[in-house]
């Protein structure tokens, strides 16, 4: 494998290569503005004759424009299959991810054929490689891609969560745990359960089972210790009966923290299931219009990490509010890191509500034909306020639920 880096690939970035390849562009005039702008930090500006501003909302993009090409530079074959394209026998495969790209070679011969090669593509476009943490490494060594380990264990490609991931949210669990004692049990659930959520979620397809309960494991004690130093004159019993039980009844597990007073629980990593990433399609893009419904058939396909009444609910009503009709979820693309699914699962909860929903024929009894429907938040906010909005296909609302 080749595992490469481009160094300071924002910094470096051509733009007259990137003008260049835009050609004939409508927006051409307006990215040329962009790359010229400069940049303004901490009150003092810097002109930006080379380069994208890395943290600009266009430089992704920009970065796409000048790396774009660079699976046919590396050698990359397809031939038609019916199953779509696949890369052919003899073939390298590349992956690249912003400035991190990665290729998976049959010799080290290959690899270092590709290395130099692309090395050359590379010049043109202002950028290089990071020698130090460019390198060449046997499968069965592995090496770390995105948060994941990428390694042959006893003959079998696995993609595991990489150990500096796994070190990193323990180290941030246990500060989190620590930052909150003397807060109660319904503030650490609170704080914990959208981290839990946002990094089994991203970590879920991948061989991340093991990993799960590993984290469990760790989690249990830091919420032990916190319960012990809450309560330093109580005894273990006293302790174990108040913070541990069988809070959700779905599960047989009694060692589950939560709140007595509230009912609010602490998830567990374990408990999100594994769903294997499905490969793209060839060469399908989701900037191609052409292939707009088959990212939507896609997108409707995945699994996404709610629980199983909601997704039910989801699939029920095709995603979209029955009082609006407008849609549910807005996800053009899943998230890219534990951190974009913590946040776009919080605004997901944030944003969708269960109400209990009646058809307008059936109100003479309504408790016969009341069903609980996934409604956007402000839509129930308008019911609050009695400004009850429309309601198409005959839909009444039956009471909050």
């Amino acid at each position: 494998m080749l595992d490469a880096d481009l160094e300071a690939a924002f910094d470096r970035l051509s733009h007259d290569h990137i003008l260049q390849s835009l050609g004939s562009f409508p927006a051409r005039g307006l990215v040329r503005r962009w790359l010229k702008a400069g940049v303004i930090e901490d009150g003092r500006f810097t002109s930006t004759g080379e380069g994208a501003p890395q943290g600009g909302v266009i430089s992704p993009a920009l970065m796409n424009v000048a790396l774009h090409g660079m699976e046919q530079a590396a050698g990359v074959r397809y031939w038609e299959t019916s199953g779509g394209l696949r890369a052919t026998p003899d073939s390298p495969v590349l992956v690249r991810y912003a400035d991190d790209v990665l290729a998976l070679c049959h010799s080290r011969e290959q690899a270092e054929n590709i290395q130099q090669r692309l090395a050359n593509w590379l010049e043109p476009r202002g950028l290089v490689f990071n020698q130090a943490k460019t390198r060449i490494t046997h499968l069965d060594q592995g090496v770390d891609f995105l948060g994941f380990e990428i390694r042959r264990f006893r003959g079998k490609l696995l993609t595991k969560p990489s150990k500096d991931a796994l070190r990193r949210i323990r180290k941030r669990l246990s500060q989190e745990v620590t930052a909150l004692r003397g807060a109660n049990a319904d503030a650490v659930i609170a704080k914990l359960n959208p981290i839990i959520k946002g990094w089994a979620a991203y970590y879920r397809i991948g061989v991340s089972k093991r990993a799960f309960g590993a984290l469990d494991a760790h989690l249990w004690r830091l919420v032990y210790k916190w319960a012990k130093i809450s309560h330093p004159n109580k005894p273990k019993r006293w302790i174990i009966a108040r913070y541990f039980g069988m809070f959700n009844t779905a599960r047989r597990d009694k060692w589950v923290f939560g709140s007595q007073e509230t009912g609010f629980y602490l998830r567990k990593f374990a408990w999100t299931k594994i769903v294997r990433h499905r490969m793209v399609a060839g060469r399908a893009s989701p900037d191609d219009p052409a292939l707009t419904d088959y990212w939507t058939e896609r997108r409707r396909r995945t699994r996404i990490p709610v629980d199983a009444a909601t997704w039910r609910l989801l699939r029920q009503q095709n995603g979209r509010c029955p009082l609006c009709r407008g849609l549910l979820l807005h996800a053009d693309h899943e998230p890219q890191s534990p951190t974009e699914w913590q946040q776009w699962l919080t605004a997901t909860r944030t944003a969708i509500r269960k109400q209990a929903i009646t058809s307008a024929v059936d109100l003479g009894n309504p408790d016969e034909h009341a069903a609980t429907r996934l409604i956007h938040a402000h839509c129930r906010r308008r019911l609050g306020d009695g400004t009850n909005p429309a309601f198409p296909h005959g839909l009444e609302p039956s009471g909050l639920a």
